[in-house]
């Protein structure tokens, strides 16, 4: 059997831009309503970056007398001042006089990433504990609070003014999710097996997807968001290529598990992608599933797409203790292999480490990401669940010692560590 039979004629290509074409396209006229309804691309494009400017969202914060901006206001100063630990003088620190004689290769450093900051006060925590045990901050958080939640206790302009401060990048969750009810035959975990395979957001609910993300991007600058669906991928795709600078990375919940799912995935984004080669797929999470030869076959698909600079590939190493995966779920070691090959990869923190964990009368749980503020608080919760990010938090720094030790440079936050 010739493989050639496998190549994509013209006439194909040519059939799927004649539908893309077409004025009569509900699928596409749907999004350009949109785009339409917050002033065009250009007009969406400029708003998003006024807001998103760390004086504009500072003066945002100073307008609602927010106690939030005196943190943010010593997080400045602290940056300022080098109270952080340089990227040199940690490699010192956990090597000594040894770090002179490793060859460290930038070109494949692996970003440290944090999953999930749900309030703006762990993250002030973690940056008082980084600076007094000359520890490190991760360069990417991942946030799964409802929007609408955290835009009204001024969480959402203070982690988006903080990420601008110390130089690390977040992505959101939005609300249209499977969990808000859009599926109406589904209603958390008793209905569990109907989530399988992304669902949720079903019908028109892409398209709420869209208008919501737009209002989010245009009125605070938030650029990036999860995405767990086949059809907001492709929504996500399309806003990109018409201009809007929207970003988006892929969740763990959306499977892809083998490397013929990440091929289809990435041949999406490459097709999608403008003619800078640019894509809005900027973080790919695989499943908890797949294997380092996976990831090294995924990796060859993206070089083959021209995408190494551009998608970030997202492992977890660790998972929350409870919900989600079976335990122990510990991925440092395969960790040490895969980095020394596979560039642009994150290693992704969503649990602690197993000994902390099991030492925990509250352990992490993912479920406890969709609770509402209010029902954390009634139920004396807070506390508990800081204590599962700043375990998070010291699984991250075990991974940057293990990765150091073994030679492999680290991305963290990069105002505050890469001086």
């Amino acid at each position: 059997m010739s493989r050639e039979l496998l190549k994509i004629s013209d006439k194909r290509l040519n059939e799927v831009n004649d539908f893309l074409m077409d004025p009569d396209n509900k699928l596409v006229n749907d999004l350009l309503a949109i785009i339409d309804k917050y002033g065009g691309v250009a007009e969406i494009n400029r708003k998003a970056e006024e807001a998103g400017k760390l004086e504009n969202l500072l003066g945002q914060l100073e307008a609602k007398n927010s106690p939030y901006l005196a943190d943010l206001k010593w997080l400045i100063e602290q940056r300022d001042n080098g109270a952080f630990i340089s990227i040199q003088d940690y490699k010192k620190k956990i090597v000594g006089d040894n770090a002179t004689g490793l060859e460290f290769d930038d070109d494949i450093a692996v970003t440290l990433e944090i999953s999930a900051l749900q309030y703006f006060p762990f993250f002030m925590k973690q940056a008082r504990q980084a600076i007094a045990n000359q520890e490190l901050m991760p360069g990417r958080f991942i946030r799964v609070r409802m929007m609408k939640e955290q835009e009204d206790d001024d969480d959402l302009l203070a982690v988006q003014a903080a990420m601008k401060i110390v130089g690390a990048s977040v992505c959101e969750t939005l609300d249209t999710k499977g969990t808000d009810g859009s599926n109406v035959h589904l209603g958390g975990p008793e209905t569990i097996t109907g989530y399988f395979g992304g669902v949720g957001q079903p019908n028109d609910h892409g398209l709420k997807w869209i208008d919501e993300f737009l209002y989010y991007y245009t009125n605070y600058g938030v650029n990036q968001v999860l995405n767990v669906n086949p059809g907001t991928v492709m929504l996500a795709y399309m806003l990109h290529k018409l201009g809007v600078n929207n970003e988006f990375k892929i969740s763990v919940f959306m499977g892809n598990d083998n490397p013929y799912s990440i091929f289809w995935t990435l041949m999406g984004a490459k097709l999608f992608s403008r003619g800078d080669g640019t894509t809005s797929l900027i973080g790919f999470n695989f499943s908890n599933s797949v294997n380092n030869e996976t990831i090294e076959i995924s990796a060859e698909i993206r070089k083959a797409m021209s995408l190494d600079d551009v998608v970030r590939f997202e492992h977890h190493i660790f998972e929350s203790y409870k919900s989600i995966v079976r335990q122990p779920y510990d991925r440092r070691d395969e960790l040490m292999h895969i980095a020394k090959t596979v560039p642009n990869i994150s290693a992704k923190h969503e649990g602690g480490d197993m000994d902390i964990e099991e030492s925990r009368s509250h352990p992490s749980d993912i479920l406890e990401y969709f609770l509402p503020k209010a029902d954390v608080i009634k139920n004396g919760m807070m506390e508990d669940l800081t204590q599962n990010y700043m375990d998070k938090h010291l699984a991250i720094n075990r991974t940057a010692d293990a990765l150091t030790k073994n030679g492999l440079s680290v991305i963290a936050a990069k105002n505050l560590h890469h001086r």
